[in-house]
């Protein structure tokens, strides 16, 4: 994409700026109880071989069987991508040796994927920015098992738990720029297909895993050499991944070498890449159609009926978001996590005034629910309540002050915050004449404050303070600014 280039985006290197192009592979484990093509669980954590079919293992004469779960879930996701659905895909047979792949090839699409060109958009935190990544084609691939090499001091293991576990394969055009819009997509896509409920998105246990293709170019000259950095499985090595290779090849570049089209592997540990293998193009995987799979087809109508019950997805609830009154950061933040964007609505509609509402459940509860690595939805803290709150604040029951140790209240008791407020006389207190009377003590006590207010208004804050002080936290602050300003004759 030849797209104006953004000088922020540029790198410094001894010889000039350069430009980093970015592509990724994101390998997505589709949530389905069996696998693609056999009928073997997908759960995580079972014993090793545990959950190996005979067709998983490539017991002579097994055949495949299409999974329709999984081609649904592709389907769907696909959607969620504005993306092409392809009524007709085929599979065929990626041919490679390696210890856990007991066929001696892997069962993907290479010319016809079930599902063509997409966008995602995405909102890069770091600058500001909206860019629109291209999504070139999602295609549907069964995983290879587990080499396990720290058991045995000269023997390899191999667990086939994960072989033939459906995958998506979700590939982007070198459309990104930067780490940062590397790290804004991969949780952008994410979302979407947490959303979607496709993928369950945990990179901790391998669902999702990112392949990364660097290459770096000065400014508007053409495409350079890329490398492949395989199965980065965390946003942050994302982004370090490409940092440390875009650092490496423009060295490489800078002292008159060439970059070599390979294979890469992060270690975060010592901060670098290292060569793998060499990559691999299309032809030495010398692919085939599947001879014992037909092509796979479907009609629009099969489209058109899982289309109809796809979810709100994260933009068009961001911009409902907006409608209501947030910015278009505070709904990108509340559409981040679906969960959180249900409890944020519930506490919207109960406050009437979605502005606060996200201020106190972004703000004061995602506060507390960080403290303990939970997010606002699995707080404990109903939503309701968290409305309730700030129902109370806007009739002038209580004050933004008391309002936080109402939170913790809540927060301990579980309790109706109304119900809290009665129990514990936490309503602000509104009647002037009891206000006056403490404003009239403490100016009494403070004559040389007084004086010093007078000449520097910006002195007001003590006496506002010693007024909130004398009553206990309650007075209307509105009031108390009021009576001050009058009785110290400030404007």
């Amino acid at each position: 994409m030849n797209a104006p280039v953004n000088p922020k985006k540029l790198i410094k290197g001894a010889t000039g700026d350069w430009e980093i192009v970015i592509g990724m592979e994101i390998h997505a484990q589709v949530t389905s109880q069996a696998k693609l093509f056999s009928g073997a669980s997908t759960a995580f954590g079972g014993d090793p071989n545990s959950h190996v079919s005979l067709v998983d293992a490539a017991m002579p004469g097994m055949l495949p069987v299409i999974n329709e779960e999984c081609v649904r879930q592709a389907i769907r996701t696909g959607l969620g991508l504005k993306a092409e659905i392809n009524h007709r895909s085929t599979f065929d047979r990626k041919n490679y040796f390696y210890p856990d792949l007991p066929q001696g090839y892997q069962i993907s699409q290479y010319k016809s994927p079930i599902v063509g060109e997409g966008e995602v958009i995405v909102d890069v935190p770091e600058s500001g920015e909206t860019i629109t990544v291209r999504i070139e084609r999602l295609h549907l691939e069964q995983d290879a098992g587990k080499s396990i090499h720290d058991l045995h001091p000269t023997l390899s293991f191999v667990d086939l738990n994960r072989s033939g576990v459906a995958l998506m394969e979700i590939v982007s055009k070198p459309d990104i720029r930067s780490a940062d819009e590397a790290r804004a997509y991969v949780t952008k896509l994410r979302t979407i297909l947490r959303y979607l409920g496709t993928c369950d998105g945990d990179m901790e246990k391998g669902n999702l895993r990112a392949d990364v293709n660097v290459s770096v170019r000065r400014p508007g000259e053409e495409l350079g050499t890329r490398c492949e950095i395989k199965n980065v499985n965390s946003i942050r090595f994302i982004g370090q991944a490409i940092e440390v290779e875009a650092r490496r090849q423009i060295g490489i570049l800078e002292d008159g070498g060439t970059i070599d089209q390979e294979t890469r592997l992060y270690d975060p540990g010592r901060g670098e890449t290292r060569s793998m293998r060499s990559k691999e193009e299309a032809h030495d995987y010398r692919y085939f159609p599947d001879p014992d799979l037909l092509p796979l087809e479907f009609d629009q109508a099969y489209v058109d009926e899982l289309a109809r019950h796809l979810p709100e997805l994260p933009d068009e609830k961001k911009a409902r978001f907006m409608a209501l009154g947030v910015s278009a950061y505070e709904a990108g933040v509340a559409v981040a996590d679906s969960d959180d964007a249900a409890y944020f609505e519930k506490a919207a509609g109960a406050a009437g005034n979605a502005k606060l509402a996200w201020n106190w459940v972004f703000g004061d509860l995602a506060a507390h629910a960080n403290a303990s690595n939970l997010s606002v939805s699995s707080s404990g803290v109903d939503p309701v309540h968290i409305g309730t709150i700030v129902k109370l604040i806007q009739d002038g029951t209580i004050s933004g002050k008391i309002a936080k140790d109402l939170l913790q209240l809540v927060i301990k008791t579980g309790d109706d915050p109304a119900s809290l407020v009665e129990a514990h006389g936490m309503k602000q207190v509104t009647d002037t004449g009891a206000i006056e009377k403490a404003i009239d003590e403490i100016i009494a006590a403070n004559p040389d404050k007084v004086e010093q207010a007078k000449a520097k208004p910006t002195l007001l804050g003590w006496f506002v303070g010693q007024t909130m002080k004398a009553t206990g936290g309650k007075a209307n602050p509105g009031a108390v600014n009021d009576l001050l300003k009058a009785k110290l004759g400030i404007e």
